[in-house]
């Protein structure tokens, strides 16, 4: 199918509409300016309710088998149903001829991952991953520290995405079950890695330690990832459900200074509350006292180094950047070759954390051997 060329907004389909279809895909695809929300595929009546409370005269589809049936009505499809229906459902849109865009992870491994980015490409059509992390406020103003060379060269990077929620919350995402895709080696997981992965290049090395901390729990809730980038770099990465004092979002170690920052990035808690991105007025900004501060010698808690103001979080740049490639006016945001690179860390952290070892991956050198 060709996408519509006409300069009329481009027609989405969302499939599911739980947590990831309604806080951030939804609000964001209609925020979008090109985009219009034209159907949700969800069974369940509440959902639907609330879905047409919030967007008008969406219309609804009860599978996506529905969507396959009028393509010809659709530019996009978005799927954020659960993990373990990305990979199908990502197939079925391609060979459908319609564009997709998949929530992260986009697939269980790296090689499925590899396979869909092959089909895209043999049917011409855009293949993309839901990274939204990487427009964070906090991770665009160190992608802007570390280009401006304001920490020297970096050496070890420190990224924490912890929570305390000691009591289970149920659902696929705490299945011990393989084929779930669940735990957060592969929820937030997918989010550190990308983001280590986006400023400092290809990992040779990973070592991890992942644990089932909670009664009842059957997926990991507390993993450490190690990772060593072909560059040299460190990346020193936790994910966490069960952390009583929550660390430093970012710590970034460099030969000039360091760069340290507290707090997440406000653009979710936002979306939660129901408030919606407009062209023109503040979005994802935080206040002062919450910046992070670059200096050396001294302990940030103690007043050492100097505030570095926030840049706003962009989610909405994301579509933006979506939509400008179906059009053929940009680049694809976050190809699934990249998304399959983060998958390589991934299941190498879940072997490394399984055997208790170090994985080299294949075809690639530690940094001392590259520079030998």
């Amino acid at each position: 199918m060709t996408p519509n060329a006409s300069g009329a907004p481009l027609r989405v389909a969302l499939v599911g509409y739980g947590l990831a279809g309604s806080v951030f895909h939804a609000p964001l695809l209609s925020a979008t300016d090109g985009l219009v929300l034209d159907t949700v595929v969800t069974s369940s009546e509440e959902r639907r309710a609330e879905a047409r409370a919030a967007f008008g005269d969406v219309r609804f589809a009860a599978s996506p088998d529905e969507l396959w049936e009028r393509a010809d009505e659709l530019d996009l499809v978005v799927i954020a149903s659960p993990n373990k229906t990305h990979v199908p459902l990502a197939t079925a849109a391609l060979k459908a001829g319609l564009p997709v865009v998949v929530d992260k992870p986009v697939a269980g491994t790296a090689a499925e991952a590899r396979e869909l980015a092959a089909l895209a490409e043999e049917r011409g059509l855009l293949l993309s991953v839901f990274q939204n992390r990487r427009w964070d406020n906090d991770f665009r103003t160190l992608a802007a520290l570390i280009a401006d060379g304001e920490l020297g060269e970096v050496q070890r990077f420190e990224s924490r995405f912890e929570r305390w929620r000691p009591q289970l919350k149920g659902g696929w995402r705490e299945s011990g079950d393989p084929e779930e895709i669940g735990g957060l080696l592969y929820d937030l997981g997918s989010h550190v890695v990308d983001q280590a992965l986006v400023l400092f290049g290809p990992a040779v090395q990973v070592y991890a330690e992942s644990d089932v901390r909670r009664p009842g729990a059957a997926a990991d809730d507390d993993t450490f990832i190690a990772i060593t980038h072909a560059n040299g770099v460190r990346s020193h990465l936790y994910v966490s459900a069960t952390t009583a004092q929550l660390g430093p979002r970012f710590r970034v170690l460099g030969s000039a200074a360091g760069y340290v920052k507290y707090g997440l990035d406000p653009q979710e808690a936002a979306l939660r509350e129901g408030l919606r991105p407009v062209a023109g007025e503040p979005w994802g900004e935080e206040a002062e006292e919450l910046w992070g501060r670059i200096g050396s010698g001294e302990s940030p808690l103690t007043g050492g180094g100097t505030p570095v103001r926030t840049l706003p979080g962009d989610y909405p740049a994301y579509y933006a950047a979506v939509a400008a490639a179906i059009r053929g006016t940009g680049a694809n945001p976050v190809t699934a070759l990249q998304a399959a690179a983060a998958l390589d860390v991934l299941e190498a952290a879940r072997r490394s954390a399984r055997e208790g070892v170090t994985v080299t991956l294949p075809g690639t050198l530690p940094h001392e051997e590259q520079s030998a």
